[in-house]
């Protein structure tokens, strides 16, 4: 069976997206309190206790902000590299975290899904991507990075579908009532990417195999679903990769469910039965 999609949760309020396989059931980043991660996992027919592990790409709250909690009350192992590690033990209950340590760009295996780190600039750390792969379906998720490199689409061709940061859009941040020295992180190298760098992001690393795309980590005050998907969408076409569809990822609410060649929002529970 095909990996399975679906992005719970994307935003500075938290991040969390479910990969799953026939088999396993995983969670990139788990940045909501255990009780709304429990809560979106219940809309598409998961339990937390199915959860194989919790894969961390930063110490940043809105990425790491349930896996304490999750931990205790589900058993769920969670793993990161040894940056990210020191980054969370030096938040408060930082060291009631439980963590398997990976070493980036070397991929490990969560039941039959295989995990492949790599690395991405962001001011933290040690943060990763992740391209994930079971059997012949390759998806990658990369989100809070400041800028495209020659590594990061080389992990992006050939996946299927991708889950990728379109922060902000460059007037709206310019207009925002937001200090300069925030506005300048976030435009630097290590913050985040604009819509028209996802776009190009997108667009450098697309093959014939890339049927879906998450824009994921929307700014709530320097970027609107409308501006982002009118962005991307227009970049796309001018490359000719209008055939990819786009679909945008909401703090608020959970995504639609990806499968190879296929959309749904139906409960896990009835998918898995196929």
């Amino acid at each position: 069976m095909s990996l399975k999609v679906c992005v719970l949760a994307s935003g500075s309020a938290g991040n969390s997206v479910y990969v799953a396989s026939g088999k396993t059931r995983i969670l990139i980043d788990a940045g909501l309190s255990a009780k709304q991660v429990a809560v979106r996992l219940d809309q598409i027919g998961v339990v937390p206790e199915s959860i194989n592990g919790i894969c961390i790409s930063h110490e940043h709250g809105d990425h790491v902000g349930g896996v304490r909690v999750l931990q205790k009350r589900h058993g769920i192992p969670a793993y990161a590299n040894a940056g990210t590690l020191n980054g969370i033990q030096r938040q408060p209950k930082g060291h009631e975290i439980s963590v398997k340590v990976f070493q980036t760009g070397a991929a490990f295996e969560i039941g039959d899904i295989s995990v492949e780190p790599f690395s991405i600039p962001h001011d933290a750390y040690e943060p990763v991507g992740f391209r994930l792969q079971s059997a012949d379906t390759k998806v990658a998720v990369v989100t809070d990075l400041g800028m495209s490199t020659a590594l990061i689409r080389d992990k992006l061709k050939g996946c299927h579908a991708l889950v990728v940061e379109a922060n902000h859009d460059e007037d709206l941040l310019q207009e925002a009532p937001r200090p300069w020295s925030l506005k300048q992180r976030i435009r630097s190298r290590q913050g985040h990417l604009s819509n028209i760098d996802a776009a190009r992001l997108i667009a450098d690393s697309a093959t014939d195999e890339l049927e879906h795309v998450f824009l994921a980590h929307l700014s709530s005050d320097c970027n609107t679903p409308d501006t982002a998907l009118r962005t991307v969408a227009s970049q796309l076409r001018l490359d000719g990769l209008g055939h990819i569809h786009l679909e945008i990822s909401h703090a608020s609410k959970i995504s639609s469910i990806w499968q190879r060649g296929k959309f749904s929002n139906e409960p896990e529970k009835q998918l898995v039965a196929e």
